[in-house]
This record gives structure tokens, sequence and C-alpha cells, in this order.
């Protein structure tokens, strides 16, 4: 949970694309990479947005809109919250649970470095936490 998001992002390849882009190709290429979400940049690569699969279920398919005419500019998140790669993990997970949002981009100098999701960002932090609940139940045991 102390580790710094640009640890946790140390690797990773952003996915993005331009507010253009329609959300069939979107979602293909999410497809293609087994991503949940694909950050929206500017040509400079500034972070416009956030497209991800719930946006295709809940503004796209739920409103009866065309895939392959449908930008994403008309569907994203705009208004994001996000990270930056100096704050703790601990940080861009408070803000999933607060916010209600499965998502956090990492941005740094207004360019997305990375993405935190609750799917990935547990893997490491649930051994500890693991680990450290059969700790306790050990030192439960001895008293």
């Amino acid at each position: 949970m102390h580790r710094k998001l640009r640890e946790v992002v140390a690797g990773q390849t952003v996915v993005s694309a331009s507010a253009s882009t329609t959300v069939r190709a979107a979602a293909v290429t999410m497809a293609q990479k087994n991503i949940g979400a694909i950050v929206v940049v500017d040509a400079a690569g500034k972070l416009e947005g956030l497209f991800t699969e719930r946006d295709v279920l809940n503004r796209v398919v739920a409103r009866s809109l065309d895939p392959d005419t449908t930008p994403l500019s008309a569907v994203m998140t705009a208004k994001l919250q996000t990270a930056s790669p100096d704050q703790p993990l601990a940080h861009a997970l408070h803000m999933m649970f607060e916010g209600g949002f499965r998502h956090v981009p990492v941005v740094e100098g207004g360019l997305p470095i990375g993405m935190v999701s609750a799917r990935n960002a547990l893997g490491p932090e649930m051994v500890e936490f693991e680990k450290e609940l059969k700790d306790r139940d050990h030192i439960t045991e001895i008293l």
C-alpha cells in the first residue's frame, strides 16, 4: 500500500486514442489489448478524457448510439480525477472507492504515464494483506 504509483505503473504502455476516434475503434483496441479503459489525448499527448468498458455499456449501448459513428468525445469522461506518480497506491485506491470508479490515470506534466485499475492494483498488496491476516491469526492462537 505504500508503493508509489510510479512503481505501480512502471513498464506499462499507455494505450490512447484521440477524441475523434469512434467508439467501435476504441472498443476493438481495448479488446485486443485486454484493457478496461483507454485514455483520450490531444495531438500533444495531453490527457483529455477517459473511455471505459462501463461507458460502452451505459453511454453507448444503453442509449442506442451507433458505435461506428459516435466519437469518444461524445461519451468519454472529461472531468477526471487523476493521480501524480509520486502519490502512494493507497491514495489511488481511496479515490476509486470514494468516487465509485475503477480507473485512475497517472499523470505527470499533463501527460498520462500509466493507469491504475481496481483489477490490477491489488496484486502485491493482496499478497501482503493475506500474510498480515495469517500473522494475526497466528498471534491470536498464541494468546
